[in-house]
């Protein structure tokens, strides 16, 4: 150590030290390229807690609220570089693989990251999104309410044949492990349940049907809602009614969402309190009996059947698109929840949501679900009204010229008093949004403005 001049005040280094670690705190770094993570990247940089955002990969939305950095976010070695070199202590993941892969257990297990806080589950936690039969079998353990169910292989197909023939139409195959949204069949047809069996376990979806559940069809109403615990306590963000078909009236096939509104106005404090003592408190009670590191989110996609709520799917990440219109609704600093959740004192965090409603319309490039075309320019985005929000999911930038680059393009949210209103400003603001072939469900929240509990 040098020697202190005595005219000169002596350095204070341990007021250095937390300078520095209090910068390292105010760096947040979002994995993840799509509409969600452009989302929360968009919360984040709100807070005056944070100092930089960084995306990786990120796309061309994300470029405005942070800095992208082009990084394969499946090689955790590049994260953990990354997460060194721009000394970042916050990561949030925002897709589901990296966490069923373990980058939470490899930061734990890394000397040089062990300190740093990462939002999301360990490698097995994530076996609730990553794994169907672990997610089963985990709540039917600890009383968690759920559609019947049976786990088949190639080694018991017969059985799982026979069950098949035991439960009423449609029939609802489910492959055990992620198969990118595409390994859920609902099928109204026994012979046709019985053969889309035999082909989802010789390979179908991959290694992702080696192992597929059957299960109950739950008749009712979809919604999304979504925690954020960090173990011990929860905090429950608004919930969300996504719309997975690609034609209006719900018809056509699947795709990874259409559009979402929140609130969702079956989802009174009455049926929260149902979900919150019957679910909630349940699924983070089982996780610490099972000894599950969990700083994170809890999607719980739910059946209301008559007012009673079942657990139809876990996810360990917030959904995509209802993330796009969630964020827009919590009217506190989302980064303090975050830094809270990852320190176990969540308990502590400012929590306060908006009683607006938000109405999310997915943009999409035209053959989504199926081919499509990339690269189209995407022109008059400076002509949405600075009261929406729009998340890119499928963009990137090309010669100075944003172009598409995924089936889900780009999200459009509005705020207003009522469905009605969100919606109106949502849809003329789609519109102003250009590119070739471009689509859109028209019906987002139709259902809802008539809603009758």
């Amino acid at each position: 150590m040098y020697p202190v001049d005595n005219q000169q005040e002596a350095v204070d280094f341990k007021a250095l030290q937390e300078q520095y670690i209090t910068a390292v705190d105010r760096k947040v770094l979002v994995l993840g390229s799509g509409g969600r993570e452009h989302a929360l990247a968009w919360k984040i940089a709100q807070s005056d807690r944070v100092s930089r955002v960084y995306i990786a990969p990120g796309n061309a939305g994300t470029a405005s609220v942070g800095t992208n950095i082009a990084i394969n976010i499946a090689d955790f070695q590049e994260v953990k570089d990354v997460v060194l070199q721009n000394r970042i202590g916050l990561v949030v993941v925002g897709p589901e693989q990296p966490l069923v892969d373990g980058i939470v257990d490899f930061f734990k297990n890394d000397k040089d990251l062990k300190d740093v806080k990462i939002i999301g589950p360990d490698k097995k936690g994530a076996q609730l999104e990553g794994s169907k039969a672990f997610a089963k079998q985990f709540m039917e353990k600890y009383g968690i309410p759920t559609a019947k169910c049976f786990t088949v292989t190639a080694d018991n197909l017969n059985e799982g044949l026979q069950y098949l023939e035991t439960l009423e139409a449609p029939y609802v195959l489910k492959a055990d492990g992620l198969a990118a949204g595409k390994g859920v069949l609902i099928l109204n047809e026994l012979d046709n349940a019985k053969a889309e069996l035999k082909e989802m376990l010789s390979g179908k979806f991959g290694s992702a049907s080696a192992k597929v559940v059957i299960e109950q069809f739950l008749k009712g109403i979809e919604v999304s809602m979504f925690v954020l615990t960090d173990g011990k306590n929860h905090v429950i963000l608004p919930e969300a009614k996504d719309y997975k078909r690609i034609g209006d009236g719900d018809t056509g096939l699947n795709t990874g969402g259409m559009g979402a509104v929140s609130p969702v106005p079956f989802v009174t404090p009455e049926f929260v309190e149902k979900v919150e003592s019957r679910i909630i408190k349940p699924t983070i009670e089982g996780l610490k009996k099972e000894n599950i590191d969990y700083k994170g989110f809890i999607f719980l996609g739910l059946m209301n059947c008559d007012g009673d709520p079942y657990v139809i799917e876990y996810n360990v990440r917030m959904g995509d698109p209802e993330t796009e219109g969630v964020m827009t609704r919590i009217d506190s600093d989302f980064a303090e929840l975050l830094e809270k959740c990852a320190l176990g004192k969540l308990n502590e965090a400012h929590y306060k949501v908006s009683p607006e409603t938000s109405v999310t319309v997915m943009l999409v490039s035209g053959g989504y679900p199926e081919s499509y075309k990339k690269g189209m320019k995407i022109t008059g985005l400076e002509n949405v009204c600075p009261c929406c929000i729009v998340a890119h999911a499928g963009t990137k930038l090309v010669d100075n010229d944003i172009v598409t680059s995924g089936g889900r393009v780009i999200a459009v949210t509005a705020h207003g008093k009522n469905i009605e209103e969100a919606r109106e400003t949502a849809y003329h603001n789609a519109k102003q949004i250009v590119f070739e072939g471009k689509n859109y469900r028209h019906d987002i929240g139709l259902d809802l403005m008539n809603y009758h509990a």
